[in-house]
């Protein structure tokens, strides 16, 4: 299946204007996060105490977050869990309470407000502040561990520019997306966080297959200069990277359409992962390759382009 017969879109004579874009989104990003003093994180890395309630009639989350209200707990956060009469209450934890004591008063003023609708609690799960702490490094140090690992293999398999042109897209693809969830308040939790490292695979599969055609035709093509090679590269790609990306994207939105608060954030990165990932593979990538070859001898530096395969 091919959108995209005979392509000859010159992306590399767009970069700058993706440059421009990129650092648009970035910056408004950046200043989101300044302005609302960092990520919303979720319960697993600032620490709190989450109760899954399940009532035997419909209730809206409207009447739950009145009850929370008269506690003093008015800023807690309410997600519909499964069916319509399930619900997940994140609350912070609260000093000279401990979780179970939390979860009872929760549970006494529910009695008290509620006392038409029986309920039955499913689930109390507690994260510690210290451990939240821990989570956040944790969770950071695995996201550059495997930007670390990708510039050794892709450095190792084709040349150590082309490893920075990938970590540049990559880097690109997560702190755009974090700026993205800031701006519109998302939280972050573990779900999310693997959300990012399914972009950082995601975006990385689509920038190889680039260089890989990138590599193969350095060799066919040696009169050519090195940004018509990447253009035809990218090209012969173009068709691959629509039908993968756009399936991936179809499938990410109906789950996030028809899947849950529980399960929305992790779509909803996933979601725009897709669209920023392949935007980099073309945009960011092999841009910034041509960038530093331009600047520091052109194809010819390349050692790739003399290698017989």
């Amino acid at each position: 299946m091919q959108f995209f017969q005979t392509p000859s879109i010159d992306f590399v004579s767009k970069r700058r204007l993706a440059y421009v874009v990129s650092s648009a989104l970035f910056f408004i990003g950046l200043v989101s996060l300044i302005v609302r003093g960092g990520p919303n994180y979720g319960i697993d890395f600032k620490g709190g105490t989450s109760v899954v309630l399940k009532f035997e009639e419909e209730i809206s989350t409207q009447e739950i977050r009145e009850v929370l209200d008269s506690i003093g707990m008015g800023s807690s956060e309410i997600k519909s869990f499964g069916a319509n009469n399930e619900y997940l209450i994140y609350m912070e934890q609260q000093r000279g309470l401990s979780a179970s004591e939390l979860a009872r008063k929760v549970e006494g003023a529910i009695s008290k407000s509620l006392s038409g609708i029986p309920y039955e609690v499913l689930k109390v799960d507690t994260v510690g502040p210290k451990i939240g702490g821990e989570l956040r490094k944790a969770a950071v140090l695995s996201i550059l561990i495997a930007m670390l690992l990708v510039l050794i293999y892709i450095g190792w398999r084709f040349e150590l520019v082309f490893s920075v042109g990938a970590i540049t897209a990559l880097f690109h693809d997560v702190l755009i997306t974090l700026g993205i969830f800031s701006l519109l308040n998302f939280e972050i939790s573990l779900k999310e966080i693997a959300a990012f490292l399914t972009i950082v695979g995601y975006s990385l599969n689509d920038t190889i297959v680039v260089y890989d055609r990138i590599r193969e035709n350095l060799k066919t093509l040696r009169s050519e200069n090195l940004a018509t090679v990447m253009n035809r590269s990218i090209n012969q790609c173009l068709s691959r990277t629509v039908v993968t990306s756009l399936t991936t994207f179809v499938v990410v939105l109906i789950l996030f359409v028809f899947g849950g608060e529980v399960i929305k954030g992790f779509a909803f990165a996933m979601l725009v992962g897709v669209v920023v990932g392949t935007y980099s593979s073309v945009f960011v990538a092999s841009p910034v390759v041509l960038e530093w070859q331009t600047r520091h001898g052109g194809k010819r530096e390349l050692k790739m382009a003399k290698k017989r395969r």
